[in-house]
């Protein structure tokens, strides 16, 4: 009965889990663009038009600065873009920029007042310092940004996928530890407690290693830096990471005691605490590169 009710209890998280891992995925393969528009005088320029070009599609994402200067788009495939800006009363302007997959990407524009003399009023890319082969799309880099595009796909999904079983196993955690002080009867777990907490530290484990692979294998971008939330999220791996490999560890050597009767103890001891400590700088992680609020301080300009 109990296991029946933890299988239940598994299942019914995953069900719950499964969109949020959905919604995630996407956020996290796209990129965003964003910038404010302003005049040569330093005024901001409300209700400009900005369009963003894939050079390798020719696909057109439009939108318009708000009050304060300010657009975003979000959700486009990583590439080389050509963005340009129209405002009325100012001459277009036009820039080219390469965007990478969960990678905010800034890009501000200054307008000049149309007529100004030797300032052309609908500026060619050429006449922005762009040859001809700059504006056609690089095949190398294409196919070099799609590779690295379906990896760090796959990493994700599994990375998402991983908080259920990961989840699952600190809440069952503490029904697979023995219960009592020192002189006193001990409580020890059922075997069926101990058997899910293991299954579910195994396939975590698993899971956790699979996901690694693919970011660790995903080609690299040259001329790309990375900032903002995408070093938080790498910085933290050297906390989950070590984590991941001691928590299975230090679970197999508690597992052995609990079978043979004995209270968890030794270094077997701090499994629960490496456990905890290794799911929560992993969640963090996670956030760092999913939460739909950019905090300013991440972006370092």
């Amino acid at each position: 009965m109990k296991l029946r009710k933890t299988i239940f209890g598994v299942a019914g998280l995953c069900v719950c889990l499964l969109p949020a891992v959905r919604c995630l995925v996407a956020q996290q393969t796209d990129a965003t663009l964003s910038g404010i528009v302003s005049a040569s005088s330093g005024q901001l320029i409300a209700n400009a038009k900005v369009s963003a070009r894939n050079a390798s599609t020719n696909e057109v994402r439009e939108t318009q600065a708000d009050s304060a200067g300010k657009y975003s788009i979000a959700n486009l495939a990583p590439g080389d873009y050509v963005v340009s800006v129209e405002a009325a009363g100012l001459d277009t302007k036009a820039s080219k920029v390469l965007l990478v997959a969960g990678s905010p990407q800034t890009l501000d524009f200054v307008l000049t007042v149309s007529g100004v003399p030797n300032a052309p009023t609908m500026p060619s890319l050429q006449d922005l310092g762009f040859s001809t082969a700059e504006t056609q799309a690089n095949p190398q880099l294409q196919a070099l940004l799609k590779k690295r595009t379906e990896m760090l796909k796959m990493h994700q999904r599994l990375g998402l996928i991983t908080t259920i079983p990961m989840t699952a196993a600190v809440i069952t955690g503490p029904m697979a530890k023995a219960k009592g002080k020192n002189g006193q009867p001990i409580e020890e777990p059922t075997q069926t407690n101990l058997d899910v907490h293991a299954a579910l530290g195994g396939l975590t484990t698993a899971l956790y290693f699979t996901s690694a692979s693919y970011a660790i294998f995903a080609p690299r971008v040259p001329g790309t830096a990375k900032r903002g939330a995408i070093r938080w999220h790498e910085a933290l791996a050297f906390v989950h990471g070590p984590g991941m490999v001691l928590t299975p560890i230090l679970g197999i050597m508690a597992y052995k005691q609990e079978n043979a009767g004995e209270k968890v103890h030794g270094i077997a001891s701090a499994h629960g605490t490496v456990a905890y400590i290794t799911a929560a700088s992993y969640g963090a992680a996670i956030v760092a590169v999913s939460w739909p609020i950019h905090v300013k301080f991440w972006e370092k300009k």
